[in-house]
């Protein structure tokens, strides 16, 4: 019985559980905090980037496009280079959830730096310094107003 117990605890541990090894290839960008590697889905963990279709609003009010600019920022900075990405867990939607990097450079963390992305305080406190450091020099989606992802998400679904 207890052999039974334990090999039905290896079991669900071991479908519940990440890839340990790092994931390392050149990456395709979906949004500013989702890339994809060899058809791996990988949201990137601790950050929250404006949805490819929200809108952002300038100091003068006017709109733009801010969550495509927050993939094309990240699209740029990455380019075709190798990114190497630790994984955590796995979220809702089966996705690798990872902190990847360009070299030594924490990507997650240069998407907050840059104002492209928040802090995703429901998960993770890692860069909420360096969200209120972007804020305070009004980078990015901070240049203006804006509804924070998670909010805009729930009442556009």
């Amino acid at each position: 019985m207890r052999l039974m117990f334990l090999a039905l605890v290896a079991l669900t541990l071991a479908a519940g559980a990440v890839r340990a090894e790092s994931i390392k290839a050149v990456a395709s960008v979906i949004d500013g905090d989702t890339i994809e590697i060899h058809g791996t889905r990988i949201r990137m963990a601790g950050i929250d980037a404006p949805e490819s279709r929200q809108e952002c609003q300038r100091a003068d009010g006017s709109s733009w496009r801010c969550g495509q600019k927050a993939a094309l920022a990240l699209s740029d900075h990455i380019g075709r280079s190798v990114l190497a990405c630790e994984p955590s867990t796995k979220d809702r939607y089966g996705r690798i959830v990872a902190t990847c990097f360009l070299g030594a450079e924490d990507i997650n963390r240069w998407m907050v730096t840059q104002g492209w992305a928040v802090a995703y305080r429901q998960y993770s406190r890692v860069y909420i310094e360096d969200e209120e450091r972007a804020h305070t020099a009004r980078l990015g989606i901070w240049s203006g107003r804006f509804v924070m992802p998670a909010d805009w998400r729930a009442s556009n679904r």
